[in-house]
């Protein structure tokens, strides 16, 4: 398995593993990380032998706990706050635009940024710990890219999607399974990987023209969004006050107060 340290990567069999590597931060991204997994996009792309892309998170803890907070130390501009909600469009876009099937096995949190790629893929399965969602509104009080939130809205409808934002609560497996955002449940998390696996041989086998018409179909249906569309938004949170409180608050381990400022 090749290494990026922080992401991993191998195929073999016609899939390519992605594995978010970062089990003691429960896989949160870096940019490195995000950037990475665009890269691997990129690269099976140019590879026919590639036929699946199979991503999971290291360990049975976490698919993917949304992005380090440590990389928000630094914003200080609106400039910042675009540049990053580009940053996240442009990497889970190149998961979804990837014409080969995309699959994610998530076992454990599954927040935020690893949320958005899980839900940019074509098939998820899930272990019996699973936790889904946007925590935004308790934690750091930021916003989603509008092509975040159409992706979403297409997935679980608008009023799902109001309820995980509003109510920053996790998506536990069950009702996940129940709604549709997981295909399957595998009770033991550390048999997530080996029923992933046999599902991406199966598709594998299948007939790749078939399957990329089928993504691509899917894809046209859903309206294309201005690339402006929803800055103000972006930047009426992230240069918020409230952003900064929720940001030291995390890293202090302490509840945010917030002001709506």
């Amino acid at each position: 398995m090749s290494s990026d340290d922080d992401v991993l990567s191998e195929t073999r069999e016609g899939v390519m593993r992605i594995v978010f590597n970062r089990p003691q931060a429960r896989n949160a991204l870096t940019f490195a990380m995000y950037e990475r997994l665009a890269a691997l996009c990129a690269e099976a792309e140019a590879m026919p032998e590639v036929r699946v892309l199979l991503l999971t998170g290291a360990g049975t803890r976490a698919f993917a706990a949304g992005t380090d907070i440590n990389q928000f130390r630094e914003f200080r501009t609106p400039e910042d706050a675009i540049a990053y909600e580009a940053r996240i469009s442009r990497v889970v876009g190149a998961v979804e635009a990837c014409s080969k099937p995309t699959i994610a096995a998530i076992a454990g949190a599954c927040t935020g940024g690893g949320a958005a790629i899980a839900a940019a893929c074509d098939l998820r399965l899930a272990a019996g710990n699973l936790r889904f969602g946007f925590p935004i509104a308790r934690t750091l009080g930021n916003c989603l890219s509008m092509e975040n939130y159409a992706r979403l809205y297409a997935l679980l409808g608008p009023a799902r999607t109001t309820d995980l934002i509003f109510t920053a609560r996790l998506m536990e497996a069950a009702e996940a399974l129940a709604i549709g955002l997981v295909q399957e449940v595998v009770a033991e998390p550390d048999a997530l990987l080996a029923r992933a696996e046999t599902l991406a041989a199966t598709i594998a086998g299948h007939a790749p023209l078939t399957l990329r018409a089928t993504k691509a179909a899917l894809r046209r249906l859903r309206p294309p969004l201005d690339e402006q569309a929803g800055e103000d938004l972006v930047l009426m949170c992230y240069m918020s006050q409230d952003f900064r409180e929720g940001m030291e608050a995390f890293l202090a381990k302490r509840a945010p107060v917030w002001t709506g400022a």
